[in-house]
């Protein structure tokens, strides 16, 4: 298929770099950008039925990134990933990257090189922002559109965006997204989906209140049809202070249709609900996400294939894909920190949305420590249980160092 303008500039950016000008008022610019450079290490382990295998895997990601100064509101960035996995075989990556490792479970870390970003930038102020190129996206609290930035290899987009911010209160976004560069990394079908997608998002903040924010996503995935969608949805979070208590809230609501090619023909709805509570150094939190789906017709299901689906639903990953009968996911926690350690425990309980089947339950913690502000550690694990067949137990650990420079 013929590529659009933005892949065409977002291949000549990957190739070339920003442009060479000899001019001196050029040359500041790039001699004072910044350098960011950046190392994450991950052990990770993963034992799911039916799987005769576990699967572990220790990659390294190096990330090096440089933004040049700004110059009359212009500014470019490139960044760069490398991922390596120290040469282990016991791990599927996904996404067909390894298709002899089907007895092994996913582990969604591929090796290999990658341009994570490269874009122009245009500034006005601190109000507006125009870019073009490859670029991180995420709106709101990324149940509809992130980065899915848990994963070594970043989701990022070849799209024209644009953030506005109006008096402090209102703030504006829109994104044209022509590819999505998943996971999955550049050398398998699964890790680069051409678009024709229209992001829009619009929040609205009211002092002492919160804010409020409506969305419409019309996604339009070239390579992967039972992915489109039409979505529009309404949220509201804040937080207010009772009695020196600090109560945290919110709510929101989506309803989604079939897009573009997509060959199922359905509607479904989205809600969720937040409530937490802080107290003294802990918060204790508890909510509702429900994804509606049909029991009798699959493919109905509400489905965010954009989302940074690793902060939702349990961090086993169990539900990735929504089920066709759809998801009820009741879940409460508690979170807090010592000192420099934070630290975060969370129950799920799952069942059926469309007909209140019981499908398991997960535990999900975590604790970690900032040394300095460059390097951190971070402990963590879930378990997932489950009496359905179609959903096999599981159990993940990961311990995770990074540095940034």
């Amino acid at each position: 298929m013929a590529r659009t303008p933005i892949a065409i500039l977002t291949a000549i950016l990957v190739s070339s770099g920003p442009p060479v000008n000899a001019a001196d008022s050029f040359s500041t610019a790039v001699t004072k950008g910044n350098l960011d450079v950046s190392l994450r290490w991950r052990l990770e382990n993963v034992d799911q039925d039916p799987f005769a295998h576990d699967a572990t895997a220790i990659p390294l990601r190096l990330r090096l990134g440089y933004t040049t100064a700004e110059l009359n509101g212009f500014s470019a960035m490139a960044e760069f990933d490398y991922v390596a996995d120290f040469g282990l075989d016991n791990y599927n990556e996904g996404g067909g990257n390894t298709p002899d490792r089907g007895d092994y479970p996913v582990i969604a870390d591929p090796s290999g090189a990658d341009i994570n970003q490269v874009y122009l930038q245009y500034k006005q102020n601190s109000d507006a922002q125009f870019r073009i190129g490859r670029q991180r996206i995420i709106y709101d609290n990324a149940r509809f559109v992130g980065n899915v930035g848990w994963r070594q290899n970043e989701q990022t987009y070849d799209s024209v965006s644009f953030n506005h911010t109006f008096n402090k209160v209102v703030h504006v976004q829109y994104a044209f997204v022509d590819n999505v560069n998943r996971i999955f990394g550049n050398e398998v079908d699964e890790g680069d989906h051409e678009h024709n997608t229209h992001l829009f998002n619009l929040g609205y903040s009211i002092e002492d209140v919160g804010k409020i924010g409506v969305y419409y996503y019309d996604i339009d995935d070239e390579d992967a049809a039972s992915l489109s969608n039409r979505t529009w949805g309404v949220r509201f979070n804040g937080s207010s202070v009772m009695s020196g208590t600090k109560i945290g809230y919110g709510l929101e609501y989506a309803s989604q249709k079939d897009g573009a090619g997509n060959p199922v023909s359905y509607n479904a709805d989205y809600w969720r609900l937040d409530l937490s509570v802080g107290i003294g150094a802990a918060t204790v939190y508890a909510g509702y996400e429900s994804l509606g789906g049909d029991k009798i017709e699959p493919g109905q299901a509400f489905i965010t294939p954009l989302a940074t689906l690793h902060a939702f639903n349990g961090w086993a990953d169990k539900f990735l894909g929504t089920p066709a009968t759809g998801l009820d996911d009741v879940f409460a926690g508690v979170k807090g920190n010592v000192g420099t350690w934070n630290w975060n425990v969370l129950y799920h309980d799952f069942s059926n949305q469309s007909d209140s089947t019981d499908i398991g339950y997960e535990i999900d913690a975590y604790v970690s420590h900032k040394f300095t502000d460059r390097y951190s550690i971070l402990f963590k694990a879930a378990d997932f249980n489950s009496d359905r067949s179609a959903y096999g137990d599981t159990t993940k650990l990961w311990v995770q160092l990074t540095a940034t420079y």
